[in-house]
């Protein structure tokens, strides 16, 4: 396990957005090479290429725009999100409605699929499975029966927790990832994480979750591609 914090850094038109990764000493985590939390109401991201990984943007709250090349413009609002394959290229642009609060991550493509036609796929957050049970509410955002579709294995929930509450998970062996703290305080098999951190697991494990407070906490776990990495800005090659 290793403790990371994310850093504030400027993005896209004047946005300040806390960011996991890449950064020095954390370029990416296979198949993982970008993950960014962000909470503006000005400014956003204006037209952009991207080639060669998938991305999801999980709205927390608010609403985002998205417009891209392929002809798609719809606005995401909380508790949905969008995914886009960027594969041989794909030129967006995602601007805030009113405040917008949400997460971005990328997902590496393995090479056989770089030159993959690009997509786009909304899912409206009442599409996206949700169950409650003893203080803890999971959404699963990615994996199982969730309708979100991606060309690399993924387990990603948003799991809230009351205080006190605990949340168990055992992850499959075969996956790497990462644990990150929207907001509040947990005990993540006996280490303490506060909002803006995050722990990383190099192989899969069974995951305690326990609130300190009332937490909202993301789980992001991925099949590996075991293949070079080469990003560069925008691409992912």
């Amino acid at each position: 396990m290793k403790k990371v914090v994310a850093l504030t850094v400027p993005e896209g038109d004047g946005v300040m957005v806390k960011r996991l990764m890449p950064r020095q000493g954390l370029m990416n985590f296979d198949p993982f090479v970008l993950m960014d939390h962000f909470d503006i109401e000005a400014g956003g991201f204006p037209d952009h290429p991207h080639r060669g990984f998938e991305a999801i943007t999980y709205m927390l709250d608010g609403g985002m725009q998205h417009a891209d090349n392929l002809g798609n413009k719809s606005i995401v609002h909380a508790g949905g999100l969008q995914r886009f394959t960027a594969g041989k290229g794909l030129v967006h642009s995602e601007m805030p409605q009113g405040r917008a609060q949400g997460i971005q991550l990328w997902i590496n493509l393995p090479k056989r699929l770089k030159q993959m036609q690009p997509s786009y796929q909304q899912v409206d957050a009442e599409d996206i499975p949700s169950d409650s049970n003893d203080g803890v509410r999971l959404r699963t955002l990615v994996g199982e029966q969730a309708p979100t579709k991606l060309q690399t294995a993924v387990l990603y929930l948003d799991i809230s927790l009351k205080q006190s509450s605990v949340y168990q998970r055992h992850i499959d062996h075969d996956m790497r990832g990462f644990v990150y703290v929207i907001e509040g305080e947990v005990i993540l098999n006996q280490e303490r994480l506060k909002a803006a951190e995050a722990m990383f697991f190099d192989v899969g494990t069974t995951l305690s979750l326990l609130g300190k407070q009332s937490s909202r906490v993301l789980v992001c776990f991925g099949v590996p591609h075991g293949e070079p990495i080469h990003q560069h800005g925008p691409y992912v090659d």
